[in-house]
Formats: C-alpha cells, sequence, structure tokens
C-alpha cells in the first residue's frame, strides 16, 4: 500500500508517499526537532529492539472527521490456515506461567497467540481498514505500510481497529487510556450488563488494570505536570468484549516533548508486555517467536510534536502479496489466571478481525 491511514472517531490522517524513512524512533525524532521533516508517521514493534517503520510522506491530510472510505470492495474469502502456539499448547504454556508468576518472578506477563490465515485472492489493505471501521465504529482504524522496517517486512502492511489509545499531545496537553481487564460480551442485554459489572467488580481484572496504570503514572510523572486520573476505571466496549480502562491527563513540562516522544517512553505498557517491564519482556522473548508489529504502536506526529499513537491490537500483519495475514491476540496473566480463561480472552480478542473478515469462528 502507498499510504498511511489513521482514522480516530473525530478525526483522521491520511498520507501517500514515502520521501524518506528512519533507521530507529530517535532518527525520525530528531529529523522532526531539526525541521528536516514535516511529519513522521508508522509503526513501533513491539519489542523496542526490533526494527521500526518510520517514515516521512509526501503528502498528508489532516481531516476533523472520520475516514471514509469510497464505495469499498468486498473482501476474498478467507480460511484459518494455523494457529501458533495451538490452543492446547497456549492452555500449557499459561500453567506455566502462573506457576512461575506464584514463585515471584514477575507480576504480570502478557501472553499471545497468532492464528495464519490464507486468503484465497490478495487482501487489500484499505479494504480490510474499511471494513473494520464500519464495524467498529468507535475504535480508532489504521492501515500501515510496514516497508521502512527493512527486507523482511517489504511490501507488507498492518491493519486493525484497536481500543487503546497510547498517547496524544495536542499542544502541551496529553491524553491517555489504557486498557487491562476484559470479559467477553453477552448477546441478551441483561447478561451483557450483569458480565460488564462481574468485570468491574473482579479482583483479578482489577488488579491487572492497577499494574498498569501505576506504571504509566510512574513514567509520566517526570515528563508531566497536572497529572490525573480517577482512582478507580470505567468500562468501555467493543462489539465482542468489555475491557476496564482509565483516562489520564496531564501538562507536558517541556514545549520540546513531541506524541513520538511520549510514545516510545511508554512503550511498551504492562498492558502488552507485563511487569516488571524488563522481565516480562525476556520472559515473552524465551516463550513467544518474534510479536514483530502486533503490540507494538502505530501514530503520526508532526512538526509541533501534536500526534496521536494507539496500541497496535485486534490487527493484522499481511503479507506483501496479500494471501497471507497474521492476526494476534494476548491476555494479562497474573497469579491467579485461569489458564482456558486466558485462551478463550484470546478468542474472543480474535474475532475483531476474523469477523470482518468473515472466517467461520469454528474454522
Amino acid at each position: 500500500m502507498d499510504g498511511f491511514v489513521l482514522s480516530r472517531p473525530d478525526h483522521s490522517v491520511l498520507t501517500r508517499g514515502t520521501r524518506q524513512t528512519f533507521d530507529g524512533a530517535a532518527v525520525a525524532a530528531h529529523a522532526l526537532s531539526s525541521g528536516s521533516a514535516h511529519m513522521v508517521v508508522g509503526a513501533l514493534p513491539f519489542d523496542p529492539a526490533g526494527p521500526t517503520a518510520l517514515y516521512e510522506p509526501v503528502d498528508s491530510t489532516v481531516s476533523d472527521h472520520r475516514w471514509q472510505a469510497v464505495a469499498p470492495e468486498p473482501l476474498p474469502l478467507t480460511r484459518v490456515r494455523d494457529e501458533v502456539p495451538s490452543p492446547h499448547e497456549h492452555l500449557r504454556r499459561v500453567a506455566h506461567l502462573v506457576t512461575r508468576l506464584r514463585n515471584g518472578e514477575a507480576d504480570k506477563v502478557v501472553s499471545a497467540r497468532t492464528v495464519e490465515l490464507e486468503a484465497e485472492a490478495a487482501l487489500q489493505p484499505t479494504v480490510l481498514a474499511a471494513r473494520l471501521a464500519s464495524l467498529n465504529p468507535t475504535a480508532t482504524t489504521f492501515a500501515v505500510d510496514l516497508s521502512a522496517a527493512g527486507p523482511g517486512f517489504r511490501g507488507h502492511s498492518l491493519v486493525g481497529a484497536t481500543p487503546e489509545v497510547l498517547v496524544s499531545l495536542r499542544g502541551d496537553t496529553l491524553t491517555c487510556r489504557p486498557l487491562a481487564g476484559t470479559a467477553r460480551r453477552a448477546t441478551e442485554p441483561d447478561a451483557d450488563q450483569a458480565v460488564a459489572t462481574s468485570l468491574l467488580r473482579s479482583t483479578k481484572n482489577l488488579a491487572e488494570h492497577a499494574f498498569v496504570t501505576r506504571w504509566i503514572r510512574a513514567v509520566l510523572e517526570p515528563l508531566c505536570s497536572d497529572l490525573s486520573a480517577p482512582e478507580t476505571p470505567v468500562l468501555t466496549s467493543t462489539p465482542q468484549v468489555w475491557h476496564l480502562a482509565t483516562d489520564i491527563r496531564g501538562t507536558v513540562r517541556d514545549p520540546r516533548t513531541t506524541a513520538l516522544d511520549l510514545a516510545v517512553a511508554l512503550h511498551p505498557t504492562p498492558a502488552l508486555c507485563g511487569t516488571p517491564t524488563d522481565v516480562a519482556l525476556d520472559i515473552i522473548r524465551s516463550t513467544e517467536g518474534p510479536r514483530r508489529f502486533y503490540g507494538g504502536a502505530v501514530g503520526w506526529c508532526d512538526e509541533s510534536g501534536d500526534g496521536d499513537w494507539v496500541v497496535a491490537i485486534r490487527c493484522a500483519e499481511i503479507s506483501a502479496d496479500g494471501r497471507t495475514a497474521w492476526a494476534s491476540a494476548g491476555g494479562g496473566i497474573v497469579s491467579d489466571s485461569d489458564p482456558q480463561d486466558e485462551l478463550d480472552e484470546t478468542t474472543n480478542k480474535l474475532r475483531t478481525l476474523l469477523t470482518a473478515l468473515g472466517v467461520d469462528e469454528d474454522n
């Protein structure tokens, strides 16, 4: 794809072409601060040690409304070709992680699994993004070319509809909305409300959410004044699941701080990695294959420092020929996690992509 799309309910950013690419977030940030780039768009990988996909576009348009695709085309028939790890292996992996957490190795580790998808014809990133936008109107929809990350990503794209904002900056005002704690929605309204109420009272999920918000506040306090967040989370939802959410707001102390700087400082949060971060990251590296850009961050930042960075979840990486895609989902494992519940959580989260692609849930 020759462009970038990031569409939030109240605004959107569309770009075309590539003027220059950047070998890392620090190089991109310097280009913005020095005036040698007017905007940076792209993606940060889950693992900070991995390659970034950041570039300056040739043209960009920032609108005060959601992106509306023009006459979106139908998507090709798609099926599940493989699951990595298998459901049985994921159960075993989570049980082993619970034992390690009970032994005090970490407080929380996020464990993820991936489904490999095969399409009968080429999947077009913007067509999938349009479908996701129509099904998830309150989410942030994105489609980003990953070619800037290097040869292994050339022609690949990342497409998703995420409910989670990592950080947004306008002027000196910062906002974040971390999510942690999940429950599958019910189809009947009374039952669905009961699920939501149960999540809001869940000791396990409240503890998992608190790990995330405490960590984010600790990272932001040196960078921001007037940092504020409610004591207890609120409920938010997607068509598939309920989440616990906390709105965090602050004022950046240094006017030179950009949205990209803040995204780098915050990523990866305990919501996608765990806590302590370095310990959880080492555990993930040793127990999973590379996550690439799943669990990373997608966004934009202009020369004034304004921008949005969202967490790259409910997404799929699409191959250069469009015939293969990889969709991943994870869940936060704590010492009292139940392996079957954690497997079910990943299944529920994967439904965002599988539903958009028309994949049979039992496939």
